[in-house]
Parts: structure tokens; C-alpha cells; sequence
């Protein structure tokens, strides 16, 4: 039974931000961000885990990052989840701290990823009005069934696409920051 509830699109509509908050943190910019090690997984203890679970990651320059690994017997597995990644960072060890240099990138990588941004910002806007059709098409049947009036439905509607407005700019700025961060 669909029964229109501003919370819940509300709280989807968030999910929709937070994830593409996510998203664009894991992009890499010229600068050392510690959430740019948030997707590494390591192989310890005979399963995998998150690397902020086996270690602490900080950023004590702006081109470098550093780990320190909390069990001696777990440096080689971080150093190895790092350098399988994917985010071309190559570890340099030194006893249980991991130092990692992050390299300038090319213009040419920039915009590769200035356009992922604005391609993960896309899916999320698609996300947001999927929510704000499915809030609409509950008004439409709460009104049918005579549990509100069209004049209820239509205030309702507009309350829904000012909160489907907001969303998409809160959504617009965040990838717009980023692609600015990127092309920097």
C-alpha cells in the first residue's frame, strides 16, 4: 500500500547526498586526503578488512600520506592491499609505518576524473528523482483512494519537488567543489 511520507523521501533524498559524498571522497585530487585509503581492504587474521581497522591513516604533509600500522605482523598485508588498489600509491616501509607519496597527476587524469565526478553526481541526481516519482505517485494514490484532497496533493507536490530542488543543488554543489579540487 503506498502512502505518501515526507520523512522518508526526506531521508532517502539524504542517502542520495551522503552516498554521492562517498563517492566523490574517494576521487583522488593532487592532495594527500586520508579518505582516499577508505576502499582498501586488508587480508589479516585469515579474512578481509577495512584498512582503518588494522592501522591509522594521517595526512602529515599535503602530497603525503601515512600509516601506522598497529601489529608488526600486518605491515606486509597493508603494503600489499595499498599497492593492489588500484590508486597508483606505491608504499615506502619503515618499520610499522607505511609513508605514502602521492604523485602529481597528469591534466589528462584530472579531467578523466573530473568527468567521474560529474558522472557519479549524475547517477545521484537520477537517485533523488526516482525518489521525488515515487513521492508523487503516492500522492496521486492517496488522493485516488479519497485520503486527501487535490488541494492536500498539490501543497504536498509542491513540498516534494522544493525538497527535490534543494537536494539536486546541495547534490550540484558537492560535485561541482570537487571537479574545482580535481582540476586545481
Amino acid at each position: 500500500m503506498a502512502k505518501y511520507d515526507k520523512a522518508d523521501l526526506e531521508r532517502r533524498m539524504h542517502g542520495a547526498v551522503e552516498s554521492l559524498k562517498h563517492d566523490l571522497a574517494g576521487l583522488r585530487t593532487g592532495r594527500a586526503h586520508t579518505a582516499l585509503l577508505d576502499p582498501v581492504t586488508v587480508e589479516v587474521y585469515g579474512s578481509h578488512m577495512p584498512l582503518n581497522q588494522v592501522a591509522s591513516v594521517s595526512a602529515p604533509e599535503p602530497r603525503m600520506l601515512s600509516v601506522q600500522v598497529w601489529d608488526k605482523s600486518n605491515v606486509g598485508p597493508v603494503d600489499k592491499a595499498i599497492r593492489s588498489a588500484g590508486l597508483g600509491l606505491n608504499p615506502i616501509v619503515d618499520g610499522q609505518t607505511l609513508r605514502l607519496p602521492i604523485p602529481e597527476m597528469t591534466q589528462e587524469r584530472r579531467k578523466e576524473l573530473s568527468k567521474l565526478a560529474g558522472q557519479y553526481a549524475e547517477k545521484a541526481r537520477v537517485a533523488v528523482r526516482n525518489v521525488r516519482r515515487d513521492g508523487m505517485d503516492n500522492l496521486k494514490t492517496d488522493e485516488n483512494k479519497k485520503e486527501i484532497s487535490e488541494d492536500e496533493r498539490k501543497r504536498a507536490e509542491t513540498d516534494v519537488q522544493k525538497l527535490t530542488d534543494a537536494t539536486i543543488a546541495e547534490l550540484d554543489a558537492a560535485a561541482t567543489a570537487k571537479e574545482k579540487e580535481i582540476l586545481g
